[in-house]
Formats: structure tokens, sequence, C-alpha cells
């Protein structure tokens, strides 16, 4: 088979090039929204000296704050991506649908992206004193309860996790492409054989390391509160998210040549279930969330909630609602949208944006942690809005620029699949 005809678009240079722009761009821009936000947040609260020694004692929205907290929900977005691109491949290769064979490329093109979340991370490091309560040795020392979870919450133990998980991801994400390159160049069954036989291990060790990773970069934001669901909800939103990420790929591919003679009506089909699935799998995990807490009625796991439902976050919750679970949930239960390219990938996107609104609504809230100041919180609300949209929009950049450097490598089609024929077959079939 010609491998040649299944390589990325010419068009994909000028896209390359955008991304790196507007990623590099929306970057500064955050940095420097944070700058003066920090400023004008001290200066309205509380006055300048009363604001820097909050700042000290308590991380409240400072510059660094407020930028780390920014950068922190976008590596989160892009991270759901890559971890949740490696999951859907490997539930992939354990069920053996040929669903997956026309996403395959896009989602190990998007595995092949760990060492640039891996470089994304160091700064967060650089500002973990900025974002957790837990890494002040005065704040651990005067909390009965950071105390008591000082063993796990130390930043020793919290950068060599953040190790191991990377490590975990990156392992899995070289064998499944490796061998899917042996598959194109040799065509023996018995690398499908194989990935499939690391799969189903990988899926458990996607699963606990992605709870972890869930406790340690958002969980421990607000190290007094808990959730078991926590760790399930952020599993389902990355999937989520590379669902959608990858269904938006696979459409803009569709608009070009060769790849607009490859898709059909019924690949986008399966793929708009498989979202429709993540969305309320979503959803299931949120509700879940809430109802155990609400019914429960514990100060220290209503507190969370309570958080969310003043000072303007209703409406924001109100938002995610409706934009994350009732709006794309009634849309996708149309046949003709999910067989439909021009519709799905606004779905898709709405998906998307609806991914960054509820990380914002996930994260923001944790830094304004003082009780009774409901009146004073949207324009800090509108901050946060802007400084983390840019954050995400200027990750998202440079992963964007990254994810097409990594699909150029290969042709677009796994040619040495052997149930690619099914794939054209089903082409062939659509165009006449």
């Amino acid at each position: 088979m010609d491998t040649t005809s299944y390589n990325l678009p010419p068009a994909a240079e000028r896209w390359q090039t955008r991304a790196l722009i507007i990623g590099v761009v929306a970057l500064v821009i955050t940095a420097v929204i944070a700058f003066f936000s920090g400023s004008l947040t001290h200066s309205g609260e509380a006055g300048v000296a009363q604001g820097e020694a909050a700042a000290a004692a308590h991380g409240s929205t400072t510059f660094l704050a407020q930028f780390f907290r920014s950068y922190l929900v976008g590596f989160l977005f892009v991270t759901g991506i890559s971890v949740g691109s490696l999951a859907i491949l490997m539930l992939q290769h354990l069920s053996g649908g040929s669903w997956g064979l026309v996403i395959r490329r896009i989602l190990e093109a998007s595995t092949r992206t760990m060492p640039l979340l891996a470089l994304m991370f160091i700064p967060i490091i650089f500002g973990i004193h900025s974002l957790y309560e837990w890494s002040h040795a005065e704040a651990v020392a005067a909390d009965p309860i950071l105390k008591h979870k000082s063993l796990y919450l130390n930043v020793p133990f919290f950068i060599g996790r953040a190790v191991f998980y990377f490590v975990v991801w990156g392992a899995l994400a070289y064998f499944l492409n490796k061998w899917s390159r042996e598959q194109d160049h040799t065509g023996d069954p018995r690398v499908k054989r194989q990935m499939q036989n690391l799969s189903g291990p990988g899926i458990l060790l996607f699963g606990l390391t992605v709870t972890f990773a869930a406790v340690d970069w958002g969980m421990s934001l607000e190290p007094h509160w808990f959730s078991t669901i926590y760790g399930m909800l952020v599993m389902a939103a990355w999937g989520l998210t590379a669902m959608a990420f990858t269904i938006t790929a696979l459409v803009v591919l569709s608009r070009h040549d060769p790849m607009s003679h490859v898709y059909a009506p019924s690949h986008f089909h399966d793929l708009g279930k498989l979202l429709l699935a993540f969305v309320m799998i979503y959803a299931y995990f949120s509700f879940s969330q809430f109802l155990i807490i609400w019914s429960g009625d514990l100060p220290e796991e209503t507190s969370w909630y309570l958080r969310r439902l003043r000072g303007g976050w209703e409406l924001i919750g109100l938002a995610v609602v409706i934009l994350h679970f009732a709006l794309p949930f009634v849309l996708l239960l149309s046949r003709d949208v999910k067989r439909n390219a021009r519709r799905l990938v606004l779905v898709a996107l709405l998906v998307l944006v609806a991914r960054v609104v509820d990380w914002i609504y996930l994260i923001a809230p944790a830094s304004h942690q003082t009780e009774g100041h409901e009146q004073s919180l949207w324009p800090m609300l509108l901050l946060d809005f802007t400084t983390m949209f840019a954050a995400t929009v200027g990750l998202g950049g440079i992963w964007l620029w990254f994810f097409l450097r990594q699909l150029r490598q290969q042709p677009l089609l796994p040619i040495g699949a052997p149930d690619l024929d099914k794939v054209l077959a089903a082409a062939t079939t659509s165009q006449h």
C-alpha cells in the first residue's frame, strides 16, 4: 500500500506556525494580565501593605499566584488531551473496534506529546508555593490537619510522584507507538496481540496514576477537603477532552485530500456515540459527588460546594451544567448530528470550551477561601476567567504545534492494521 497517499496535507505547516505564535502570544498576555490584576486586586481588597502581608501568609491574588493558577488550568486541560488519548488508544486495542482505526494516528500523535507535558510541568514546580498551602512549613506547623497529611503532601514526594506519572504514561505511549510503527512495516499479526497485552494492565495503571495525579494537582489545592470520586471525575474529564479534540482533528483532516475520501459518516457516527458516552459518564460522576456530599452534610466536605455557590460562581456552575451536559446531551441524541461532520465538530468544540470553563470552576475558587466576601468576588471571577482562558490558549497553542509535528511523522492511517480494509470499504460504500 502506498504510504504517501495518507500524509498530512501541506496546509498543516501553516497550522503549526500559527499555533505556536498564538500560544506564545497568549502566554505573554496571561503574564501581563496577571501582573496588573494582582496589584489591582490587592489595592482594592485591603490596601497595599495589608495585601502584601496577606499574600505572604495565605497566597492571595499576587502576580505569581494568579499566573500559576492560570497556568495550572491550561496544563490540566492539555494534559487531558494527551493522557485521555492514551486511555482511548488502549481501549481501542483491547476492543479491536474498527472505529479506532480512523483515529489511531491522532491518538498516537497526542500520546507522543508526553515529553512536552513533562517540560510544561516544570513551571508548576517553581510555582508550588504560590499554588499549594501545604507546601509552606509554617502553614503545616500551625494546622493539625495539614500536619497529619504532611507524610503525603510534601514537596519532594509531590515531585517524585509527578515524575512517576510521566514515566508510566511515557512508557505506555512509547511501546504502543513503537509497535504500531512495527506493524506498519511488517504487517505481523503478533504485533496486534502485543498491543492488546500491554493495554490491559495499561488501563489499570492509567486509573491509578490519574487518580493520584488528580489528588496531587487538583484536590490538594484545598487540602482540608476530600472526595473519593474526584479521581474518577478527572479520568472522565480527560477522556472527554481527548475524544472532543480527536473528533475536531478528524473533521479538519476530512476537509482536505486525501482524507476527504477516507472518513465516512459511519465513522463520525461511532465517534459521536463515544462522545455522548463520555458526556454522560462525566455528568454521572459529577452529580454523584454532589449528591453524596450534600446528603452527608459534613462541614469539611460541603465547604467546597459552598465556595462555588456564592459570589457569581453559582452562575458558572449553572453554565457548566448547561454547556457541559444538557446541550451536548440533547444534540448528540440526534443521529443526524452524529453523522454530519460539520454539526458534530460544533458539538465537540462546545465540549472543549465547556471543559475549560469547568476546569476554571474546579480550580479558581480554591484561591478565594475567605468567607463573607461574596460581593467582591465578581472582579476576581472576571480576572480568573480572562487569565485562565488566555493561559489555556497559550499552552494549547504550544501543545498543538508539537502535536502537529508528531502527526506529520507517520501516515494518517495505520497501514499495517489487519482491519484497515473495513475502514476503506466503509468510505467507498458511502461515496456510492
